[in-house]
């Protein structure tokens, strides 16, 4: 009779083996090439990342970046829009580009059978756009209403000036889509000089995830991108490119009592993507939590400060957050209240809550690690999603951390951790505010100030 045996070590090798690997291979030009093969995956993703984004901009071209993602897709030297559309629609693959702050992203999500077409396509867009005069003055127009359209997004006004305020002057408290004096007057002429400025082989990230093996796609980048040329004075890959900006203490304030609600985000100094307790802070942004009324199970979220505000109906909804950049970062709180005869009870047990953070208790470091675990880990569900993982984290940091090596990160973190972290980043430091709507309630900047060293826990 035979019995069956189990071996934990050999099948935890073996299950190791099994996953995933990131490759990665620098080009001769700088560029740099990375996949993640899944071998009996049917599609694939893509992705063109450009180390540039609003942040390369300075007060002349603010925009450029944004106008230039709009005109990606409006005809190359080879093939005009319709020619693309056609060529991605009769393929059944779907192709999308963004931009932010700091990076400006190309991808195309296809059958494992277009790969090569999709990087063809994708070089051709990056190198070889014709950016017509005609062309530049459709997309102005479009963008334009589109910037009115934020306009109207109160969340999107307020992280505008919160940008604005806590890095006054700098690259990195303009807007993505600029001013509209600047949409309005962009030439063909400035975005040709962005591309030549930033669009340089050792500021690109080619990512690929799915059905690609890395073999493949440095086969097609090779030949696509060879004809890139490196910045004249080139740095490593998830370097700073521009000096560390200045956080200021400072508030902005839009009030409108038009406005049913008080929209205020509050925030100090956070992290960059680089820094070695960037997973402390994330840690410490799930502590606070997020929470809204409309949700079935508001009253039972795991956050202190949900329950405060549930029992003195003092929000409509909160958001904590933690936005990391290159060299810097924003951490802080995002609320939403129509009590307008109690703004000032609100801000004060949110930064009660943050106080908190210097004395936290094990419990809720424990969950809050499990939910972030299960947040980061489990949101890479498809081929696009890990393709911009693999982007993001090759452009920030220079190299990608495995699934094991963030939950290893994550499992680490002790709340002596959270205590140290909350009282360098949070304990009696400045903070940037920034208020819209119905906000005459507010507290003034200094007593806001004073409340996170009010008490000491």
């Amino acid at each position: 009779m035979f019995r069956l045996r189990s071996f934990p070590k050999l099948t935890r090798r073996f299950a190791s083996l099994s996953l995933p690997k990131t490759q990665s291979t620098t080009l001769r030009n700088g560029l740099t090439v990375a996949t993640e093969y899944h071998p009996f995956a049917q599609t694939a993703t893509v992705l063109v990342g450009v180390d540039a984004g609003s942040r390369a901009e300075n007060e002349k071209n603010n925009g450029a970046a944004h106008f230039l993602e709009h005109l990606a897709f409006k005809g190359t030297k080879s093939r005009s829009q319709q020619d693309l559309e056609l060529e991605f629609e009769n393929a059944g693959a779907h192709l999308n580009a963004y931009t932010s702050r700091e990076q400006t992203v190309y991808y195309a999500h296809s059958f494992k059978d277009e790969v090569p077409k999709t990087v063809s396509v994708l070089a051709d867009i990056l190198q070889n756009s014709t950016i017509s005069k005609d062309a530049v003055e459709r997309e102005r127009q479009v963008i334009l209403r589109e910037q009115e359209e934020v306009d109207k997004v109160t969340d999107e006004v307020v992280f505008d000036h919160l940008h604005a305020t806590a890095f006054q002057g700098q690259s990195l408290g303009r807007t993505i889509l600029g001013p509209r004096e600047n949409i309005e007057s962009l030439r063909r002429e400035d975005l040709l000089k962005y591309i030549a400025d930033n669009y340089r082989s050792d500021r690109i990230i080619i990512a690929g995830a799915g059905a690609i093996p890395h073999e493949q796609l440095v086969e097609l980048a090779e030949k696509h991108f060879s004809g890139l040329k490196p910045s004249d004075h080139p740095v490593s890959i998830g370097s700073p490119r521009s000096p560390k900006p200045r956080f200021v203490g400072s508030e902005v304030r839009v009030r409108d009592d038009e406005m049913s609600t008080a929209n205020i985000a509050i925030a100090v100094e956070g992290v960059s993507w680089k820094d070695p307790d960037y997973f402390t802070a994330l840690v410490m942004q799930a502590i606070v939590g997020n929470w809204d009324r409309a949700m079935a199970a508001g009253p039972h979220m795991s956050s202190r400060l949900g329950a405060v505000v549930q029992k003195e109906k003092l929000a409509n909804s909160f958001m904590s957050f933690s936005t990391s950049y290159s060299d810097t970062g924003l951490w802080g709180i995002y609320l939403v209240s129509e009590n307008l005869l109690r703004l000032d009870d609100l801000v004060y047990f949110a930064l009660q809550e943050w106080t908190k953070l210097c004395n936290p208790l094990s419990a809720e470091v424990e969950r809050a690690k499990a939910q972030l675990k299960a947040s980061l880990l489990l949101s890479l569900d498809s081929t696009t999603a890990i393709a911009e993982d693999i982007g993001r984290q090759l452009l920030t940091t220079g190299r990608r951390m495995t699934p094991e090596e963030i939950s290893k990160n994550i499992d680490s973190i002790t709340e002596k951790d959270v205590s140290r972290v909350a009282q360098n980043m949070i304990w009696d430091k400045d903070i940037a505010v920034s208020a819209v709507g119905a906000v005459e309630g507010l507290l003034d900047y200094n007593r806001v100030r004073s409340a996170i060293s009010a008490n000491r826990y």
